[in-house]
This record gives structure tokens, sequence and C-alpha cells, in this order.
């Protein structure tokens, strides 16, 4: 099972690589990845975007909150969510049997077979407890005397592990895996991110569900194979899998490349986020860092060099063909503590303190903006900023989403802030919700807004986070379908037009999203619903778009 995937691909076809840019790039003072139309340019300081400074964005992400704070506006947006949210049970009043009519003459569609993307998934959590197990033990019975570690200046083979820990393959079940997120890890994030260790073993991650180790990530690549074989098969389900840069070195970029490029991790239903941990206050505190400049330019010279010149890292430019946006995880409920009244520029950034999640976003938005300006003139595929935001911890992250980002993960916290989910109801900012995994670890399934913010008309798709952590079956998306529309009483419109705003939010390609939802897809309302391939009805995508209109008029 999956020793056929990335069989078709093949390193030689991807030759010649594009030639070397005469433009140029600099890192300036700010800590802000400049590129310049050439060595002239550079030197008379003239970059080819202005890129907004962080004086800037913090004025503007003043002013947001201070609106959002804002007594009557509050009222304002308040009232207008209630309207939406009545309009469209009005609406369903209305047209139910309607939609029901209008889906019923379409051959050959239904929820079953609609394209719909797993928006938010990390892929170390990609596969359920059943699948990792089995593939545990199988990989025990069959070669128990791999030498798969060096610890302690002592190299370990697979048996010899297991027995440091007293298991045999025998005694492995899912309970002594353990990594279900039970109700142990309600409001303990720590707790969660302990989970990931199996039997909890840290031990057994590092040597299953890592990419960089001392077999270099061949098991991981094994079962990551096995994972795009029930997707193709499945043929309707798509993934964006997070996978980590945590910017410790500058090498890190050349080794995932290399993983995913050597072990031919190439899937039609698959494509790839970058997520970058905020942990730079464990850096500084081992002494691998000197100051916050140092994540920004391992992160992301790498980026720029191989944008210029793709020989100078012939994997990286290949694996980037595959990489659609960037994520910023961490636990967003943790304290952060307002050291200065004045930010420092990431150089002078040398405390132990991590930098605050604004901070963190701006930098990742202001070089990947500078970045995309230069893919998009050489005709390279560009980024977007699409991270976890608004999961718990302080509203004002919901601002800076606003302000940075194509789109968040999770979002839970606009509840609290009638004025900012109003915005990214106007904005059609996509949220890639989670309704399982916030049930674990943050919010109970009865209290999650997410079928309120679907009738409001807020850009809503389920996506399923940590499947080994919350899934059962061996489909998560559609365990994470099936349970919301029992909960929350969703029509089957409403479950392929939340499968239809998934491939809308999805980084797959424009001319993917053409056969898969119509030629004319990026258009708005019904001139780009095409029924036939999404299932949703015409009055639906009218409703919709007239609501909207409506509101941006006001």
């Amino acid at each position: 099972m999956g020793e056929d995937v990335g069989e078709d691909f093949d390193m030689a076809d991807c030759l010649p690589l594009p030639g070397e840019s005469d433009w140029v790039f600099e890192l300036d003072e700010n800590s802000v990845y400049q590129v310049y139309e050439g060595d002239s340019a550079r030197d008379s300081r003239r970059p080819v975007v202005k890129i907004p400074s962080l004086r800037d964005f913090y004025m503007d992400l003043d002013a947001v909150t201070d609106i959002s704070t804002d007594g009557p506006a509050k009222s304002f947006a308040f009232k207008r969510l209630s309207y939406l949210e009545g309009k469209f049970q009005l609406y369903t009043l209305l047209n139910e049997y309607q939609e029901i009519a209008d889906s019923k003459k379409v051959p050959h569609r239904d929820f079953y077979n609609v394209r719909k993307v797993d928006t938010h998934v990390h892929h170390s959590a990609c596969m359920n407890q059943k699948h990792l197990l089995r593939f545990i033990k199988s990989k025990m019975k069959k070669s128990p005397d791999e030498v798969v570690l060096f610890r302690d200046g002592k190299h370990l083979t697979l048996r010899e592990v297991f027995e440091s820990i007293n298991l045999t393959a025998y005694d492995l079940s899912i309970d002594t895996l353990d990594m279900h997120a039970h109700t142990d890890s309600f409001h303990r994030f720590d707790k969660f991110n302990l989970k990931y260790n199996p039997v909890g073993e840290s031990r057994l991650r590092e040597i299953f569900l890592k990419t960089d180790n001392f077999i270099k990530g061949r098991y991981l690549a094994e079962i990551t194979k096995e994972v795009i074989s029930d997707l193709e098969s499945s043929k309707y389900q798509m993934v964006e899998w997070r996978i980590s840069i945590y910017g410790r070195s500058i090498e890190e970029w050349d080794k995932l490349a290399a993983w995913v490029v050597d072990n031919k991790l190439f899937s039609p239903n698959v494509r790839w986020l970058i997520q970058v941990p905020r942990l730079y206050d464990v850096y500084k505190s081992s002494g691998m860092m000197q100051n916050f400049e140092q994540v920004i330019t391992n992160v992301f010279k790498p980026l720029f060099e191989v944008t210029k010149d793709p020989a100078s890292h012939p994997k990286l430019h290949i694996f980037l063909q595959r990489v659609v946006g960037f994520d910023s995880v961490d636990d967003e409920s943790k304290a952060e503590r307002r050291l200065y009244r004045k930010y420092p520029i990431p150089r002078e950034w040398n405390t132990k303190q991590n930098p605050p999640y604004s901070y963190w976003i701006y930098f990742m938005f202001a070089n990947i903006a500078s970045l995309n300006t230069w893919r998009k003139r050489l005709g390279y595929n560009t980024f977007v900023l699409r991270p976890h935001c608004g999961e718990a911890g302080d509203p004002d992250h919901l601002a800076v989403g606003f302000l940075c980002c194509h789109s968040i993960s999770h979002g839970i916290l606009l509840r609290k802030v009638p004025l900012l989910q109003y915005l990214f109801y106007l904005d059609q900012i996509g949220i890639a919700m989670s309704p399982l995994s916030n049930n674990a670890l943050f919010l109970t399934y009865d209290k999650n807004p997410c079928a309120n913010f679907f009738k409001r008309g807020l850009n809503v798709s389920l996506s399923t986070d940590d499947p080994l952590q919350f899934a059962f079956t061996k489909e998560p998306l559609i365990e994470e379908y099936s349970v919301a529309a029992q909960i929350y009483k969703f029509s089957a419109v409403d479950m392929c037009e939340l499968a239809k705003n998934s491939v809308e939010q999805s980084g797959f390609e424009l001319s993917l999203k053409k056969r898969w939802l119509g030629s004319n897809c990026s258009a708005p309302g019904v001139m780009g619903n095409n029924v036939a391939k999404s299932n949703v009805p015409d009055i639906r995508g009218q409703f919709r778009h007239e609501t909207l209109l409506g509101e941006l008029a006001l």
C-alpha cells in the first residue's frame, strides 16, 4: 500500500532549472528582506515594493483594536450579524424545498463526490491512531533489527528501543499508544502537545514522526505514502498538510525539500503549508540564538536565494512549487507580557522573552509580501499567510489576522468580538474551523460558533486539525462533516457549500479549481457557481452574493 505513490515523479523532468535572476535582495535594518531591480537600485535604496513599516502596522492595529472596542461600533456590528443570521433562517424557510429540488436535478453529484479540501491539518498527525499502531507493529515484526536511533553515544535497533521502554509488539494497543486527546487535555495545551509522543516516549516520536532523524525520516515517508494512497483512492478529498520549519538553522529548508523530493511525496491530492512554531524564547534560553533576527534569516534567506537562482537549491525549488503558504503555530493562550512601550527591531530583540503574536505575524507578512513580488515577476508560484488565530488567548490576535492574513485557522474567539466578526464577513476572510479539535482543547462542541458563522455568511470551511488525536475513522474529514451535520442539523446543500468554501480557501492551483468548481469559479455569485460541479443550487449562491453586496453598500 502506497508503494506506487509518486512513482510518476522524475527529477529529470524538472530540469533544466530556470536561470539566475538579475534582481538582488538584501536584509534591511528592520529585518525585512527587500528586493531591488539591480545593484544601482540597491545602492540608492529603491526597493521594488514598499512594505508597510512596523510602526505603520502597529498604528493600524491600534486603530482596528480601538474601533472593535468602541461601544456604538460593537452594537452596530452585533445588530448586523443578528440580522444576517435571521435573514438566512428566513431564506431557508422559504427556499428549502426549492434547494432540494434543484439538487435532485443535478446528475451524478452529491455530498460524497464534490471536492472537499482539508484546509487545516498537521502532517505529523495526518493518520489516525489505528493506522499508526498498525504501521508501528508491522515495522516491529518485519525489521526489528534495523538501527533507527543514535542516543547517548549508542546505536539502537527498533527492538532495543522497545525493550528500553518494556514493550513488545503484542503489548501495543490504542490505549498504550495513548495519543487521543481525552478530557485531561481540555484547557491544557501543554498536555495536548505531549500526546504527540507515542506511549509518552519522545524517542518513538523521533523515530516514527520526524523528518530529520537517524533514518532520514524514512518511516514517516512510508506512512505518509499510505495516507496519500488512501486519499487518492477516495478521489474527492484533498489535503493541505502543515509541516514545520523551526528557524533554528539555515539548513532546515534543504533537509525538508530533500525529504519530500527523495521520497517522491508528490500527489495531485496534496499541497503543503510551512508552519513556523513561535519558539524563539526556547532557542534563546538554550543559547542557540543571539537575537530574533536570526530566526527571520533562517526562515526566509534560503527562499530568497532559491528565487534568485533555483540552481542554488534545486530540490527546494521543486518542493516550493507544491507549497501554498505559511502558518504560525503555538499555544495562543500563553500570556503576552508587554515589556516595551515601543518594540525594538529584531536585531535588538535579544531578551529571553518571546516576541508577541502580532510581532511574529508582521515579520512573516512583510517578508512573504516582498518574496511574492519577486516570484510573481518571475512567473513562480506565490505564498499566502494562513496562521492559527483566535483559538484561545487575546482577541487582539484576530485584528492582526484581519490586517495581515489571507485566511485563518480556528477563529472561535470571533464570537466575542462582533465588530471583527463583521469585518471578517465583509472581507470574506477564510476561516478553517475544527469543532472536534476545539471540543477536546478549548470549547465544547455545543458552544462552538461554527454553525452561527456559517448562517451569517462568513467564509467557513471544516478541517480536521489533528486526526491522530481527534479522529476515530479512516476518513477524518468525512467524520468532521458528519458530526457537524448531526449536531448542527446541516442540510445536504449546507454541506456542499462548506465543501465549496474549502476549495475556494485552499491554495490549489486555479486550473484545478476550475476543473472542480467550473471554468468561471473566480466570479462572484451565480456567475461563478456551476451547480453541476459544486452541487450548490444557484439560488443559494445568489442569496449569499446579494446579501454581501447589500452589507457592503450600507
